[in-house]
């Protein structure tokens, strides 16, 4: 058996992009299921999955990444290997074109699990990772528009980067992902997002924590997206595997997870997730969320709601 489900962003998506987001989960489905079908691993394949979304400007990870209160697209992402439990991230790193191949390098190359910042973007150097603007001209614009509502000096600023939706994909673009299972029965999970639109410099959410926006072992592997700073205090994806570790389908762990993050935070979030046997979970609270998938047993399937 072989799987593998990706996630473009949870949120309200403006009808102008909503196509293109499911095409583009579509198209991440395509290449990292590739990689499955030649024998490739879980791991491979979740990265080359979140390659292709952060390539695509409609989402936001990678180029078309959201802006933070400067104007610069401070990036965080992350890779799990469920059977080894061997994890890699970067958090608040810029100027690189695939935050989450740099996440995988810190796995690989070095001795931790989690590097940020300037240290994060001088590592990338060291890997042979080329400078990059991620930012678009789309992305600019919104930032310009929303950034003029700010008071100087504003440090609760989420409140004002829910305006201006023409600007924007969606209203609440939200952190992308990918799950997989590969033939060997290994569970693998990547994750990678801009993170919160006018978020302050060196915020770090949930996506380069473990256990918070990305988690995998043995038994399942999951990655999330939605509002981080609710996700990461019931560490969401660790919980999830749990559920399944206990018995409980992909399916009910990701909607009990979900559910438990609303009616804690009144939050809406969204959730991805995958067993030892391939069987698959989607949620979300929020009213669209593009997705895809796929199987030894299931024909590709790209949506934008459950």
């Amino acid at each position: 058996m072989i799987a593998l489900v990706v996630h473009g962003g949870c949120g309200i998506w403006l009808p102008y992009a909503e196509e293109a987001a499911v095409s583009g989960c579509r198209d991440a489905v395509e290449k990292g299921y590739g990689i499955l079908q030649h024998g490739g691993t879980a791991l491979d394949a979740v990265v080359a999955a979140c390659v292709s979304l952060e390539d695509n400007p409609i989402f936001n990870a990678g180029t078309g990444s959201v802006l933070n209160m400067n104007g610069d697209a401070q990036m965080d992402a992350s890779v799990m290997a469920g059977h080894t439990l061997q994890f890699g991230a970067v958090a608040a790193i810029e100027r690189v074109r695939n935050p989450i191949l740099v996440a995988q390098k810190v796995s690989e190359a070095t001795d931790h699990t989690l590097l940020t910042g300037d240290g994060a973007v001088e590592f990338a150097r060291r890997m042979g990772f080329a400078d990059y603007d991620p930012r678009t001209p789309q992305r600019i614009a919104e930032h310009k528009a929303l950034r003029a509502k700010v008071p100087d000096g504003a440090l609760k600023v989420n409140q004002f980067s829910a305006g201006h939706p023409e600007h924007a994909h969606s209203m609440t673009a939200g952190t992308v992902g990918a799950v997989a299972l590969d033939a060997a029965g290994n569970l693998a999970t990547a994750t990678t997002t801009g993170g919160r639109l006018l978020k302050l410099p060196g915020r770090v959410g949930d996506t380069a924590l473990p256990g918070s926006g990305t988690y995998a072992t043995a038994h399942g592997a999951a990655s999330s997206t939605g509002p981080g700073e609710f996700v990461m205090r019931i560490l969401a994806t660790r919980q999830a595997c749990d559920l399944i570790q206990a018995g409980q389908s992909a399916q009910t762990a990701t909607e009990q997870t979900t559910q438990q993050i609303q009616t804690l935070f009144s939050e809406q979030t969204g959730m991805i997730a995958i067993d030892q046997n391939g069987n698959i979970g989607v949620s979300h609270r929020t009213p669209e969320m593009p997705h895809a998938f796929v199987s030894s047993d299931r024909t590709l399937t790209a949506r934008n709601r459950i």
